[in-house]
């Protein structure tokens, strides 16, 4: 049996060393980010996507229901579990602005408190107007009481929802809409935000909201990424003029 030998050289295989390997990890790293980017910014996009499309089925939703009931659902109440307007029935709503009542609409899918939810998960929001025209009966909220628009008239029915592009510049005469008799919006992907114009779209008494193009923190009202839209009373009274609710 031949003795086998170890050459020296044997020992000393080349290989890597502790800095290459590192090096390696490095790029590799640079290139998960490079790959892993693109496909966050498109799941971002999916989201907004799916939001925008959620939201317009609630307008949707929003419209038939004034068509068959004659008036519009009072929002479902920040603290409530159930996704249903306050009061039920109508009338004058326990708050102007809240959850869009899924429960009430009969929207599906809704979360187990009975809210419609954004692409995000965060609860789609809804306020409407308050205005109360006492000249007509039955009494209440003109846009929320069973008959009471028909019985006030298209003349005289005056909403007041304001949406502005932001605080700063919002006036009497400086507005994306001045009457609008409903919105919905989604708090985006921040939720609850940090911004002025964003904390002030979640007041619950509030007639003025917010809606822009997404923006960075230190903009002017700061970041924003809210995604509101909203009904004017032109869309709501044709749509209640086709169903025979206002004469």
């Amino acid at each position: 049996m031949k003795n086998m030998t170890i050459s020296p050289n044997s020992l000393h295989q080349p290989g890597f060393s502790l800095v290459e390997m590192a090096i390696v990890l490095v790029i590799l790293g640079f290139v998960i980010a490079a790959l892993l980017l693109p496909l966050q910014a498109q799941r971002e996009q999916n989201f907004r996507v799916q939001t925008e499309n959620t939201l317009a089925l609630a307008q949707r939703a929003l419209l038939g229901y004034a068509q068959t009931k004659g008036r519009l659902p009072c929002p479902a109440p920040i603290n409530s579990g159930n996704g249903l307007e306050d009061p039920l029935g109508g009338n004058t709503c326990s708050v102007k602005a809240g959850y869009l009542p899924a429960s009430t609409l009969g929207l599906q899918p809704a979360n187990a408190n009975g809210l419609l939810l954004d692409g995000w998960n965060n609860p789609i929001r809804y306020a409407v107007t308050q205005v109360n025209t006492t000249t007509a009966t039955p009494t209440g909220a003109d846009f929320t009481t069973a008959n009471k628009a028909n019985n006030v008239g298209l003349a005289v029915l005056a909403p007041d929802i304001r949406v502005c592009n932001d605080a700063t510049t919002c006036s009497a005469s400086a507005y994306l809409i001045n009457n609008a008799v409903a919105v919905i919006f989604s708090t985006g992907k921040n939720y609850p935000g940090a911004g002025i114009d964003e904390t002030a779209n979640l007041l619950t008494t509030t007639t003025t909201f917010y809606s822009r193009a997404p923006t960075a923190i230190g903009a002017a009202g700061g970041e924003f990424d809210d995604i509101v839209v909203w009904i004017s009373p032109f869309v709501l009274y044709n749509a209640m003029l086709q169903a025979g609710q206002i004469h």
